[in-house]
């Protein structure tokens, strides 16, 4: 099985955080948007992860580069990196890494996180992930047949087709004959907004008869912007604390300070005179004196004192001293 993971948009939408890191880096309750991603992939596949590819812009660095290959390391897989130099659709960036398309793949866009335990269907040529909605006209949906096979994909229907929106997340049987309809979109030059659309390839093999179905997830969690991301770090934090892991380092040293479960407080953070969680993410090095912090993220080095945050997010080696409750700030940010 390999995994194919388009990430080469910057993230707009999250800025500050996203000017120095790009978003599927972003740390959700102690690991990268994108690990969490794959890592959970593995874990509902239950096969051999043979290859991952991540398809990023070719400014990512080394840095970047040499993270994402260790994160497929640690799923015993092959690291390969491929880049998209301009942004022209999903289709375009899929065939990015057109020469790991062959064979059993997962296609899955990192921005999103999700929650699910089934089983893929054997017989399937392809299975499309989706979650039920409760505004359905604000998504991609599919359209089921009496079988409960899928038929159609609509964007944004106006009118009812289903509830079942298009997370992001797709299997192919064999990524070559995805391979082959994608080619022949790129050779026709079909576009939709100047971009090349990875459902035109998907039309194509339902048009030759090719058996897709649903595979429902039972949470489809967002990182598309401040606000939705600490969300998801909070809801991402719940689930682990649930199975019964631990995400507090003990080398974190606390002073006269208290922590309420879910938290995630990486390695050297420093409590004094603080109130911590619930929901609350802190990276490595952190520290933090006379705060109290819930339903927050903060990253690695920072310090924040006098505060009282709520619907925070903080990044690398900031400092914030002040009032302000709902605040973002970037990297190397000085609120004083």
């Amino acid at each position: 099985m390999k995994i194919i993971v388009p990430m080469a948009g910057r993230g707009s939408r999250l800025r500050p955080h996203t000017l120095t890191i790009p978003k599927p880096l972003i740390p959700i309750a102690g690991k990268p948007i994108v690990q969490r991603l794959v890592e959970d992939i593995a874990k509902v596949l239950d096969q051999e992860i043979e290859e991952v590819a991540f398809i990023i812009k070719d400014d990512f660095g080394p840095e970047i580069e040499a993270k994402l290959h260790e994160i497929a390391k640690n799923l015993n897989a092959k690291g390969t990196i491929c880049y998209q130099d301009k942004p022209l659709g999903t289709g375009h960036a899929i065939m990015c890494a057109k020469e790991s398309l062959s064979g059993p793949c997962v296609i899955a866009y990192a921005d999103t996180l999700f929650k699910a335990d089934f089983n893929l269907d054997q017989t399937a040529d392809s299975v499309i992930w989706v979650k039920q909605v409760d505004q359905p006209e604000a998504y991609g949906v599919v359209k089921l047949n009496d079988e409960k096979n899928i038929s159609g994909l609509v964007e944004k229907p106006k009118e009812f087709v289903s509830d079942l929106a298009v997370i992001g997340i797709y299997y192919f049987k064999k990524g070559e004959e995805l391979k082959a309809e994608l080619q022949k979109v790129l050779d026709a030059n079909i576009l939709h907004g100047g971009e090349y659309q990875i459902n035109d390839g998907i039309k194509a093999m339902m048009a030759q008869g090719k058996k897709f179905v649903p595979g429902k997830v039972d949470e489809w969690m967002d990182c598309g912007n401040k606000s939705v991301t600490v969300e998801t770090n909070g809801r991402m934090l719940q689930f682990i604390y649930e199975e019964g892991e631990d995400l507090v380092s003990e080398s974190v040293k606390s002073e006269n300070s208290a922590i309420i479960q879910p938290c995630y407080i990486g390695d050297n953070v420093v409590l004094k005179n603080a109130k911590i969680g619930p929901n609350v993410s802190i990276g490595n090095g952190t520290v933090i004196e006379n705060s109290t912090i819930k339903n927050s993220l903060i990253q690695t080095n920072s310090v924040i004192k006098n505060a009282n945050l709520d619907n925070a997010m903080i990044g690398n080696f900031a400092r914030f001293d002040g009032k302000f409750t709902d605040i973002s700030i970037g990297d190397y940010s000085v609120l004083e």
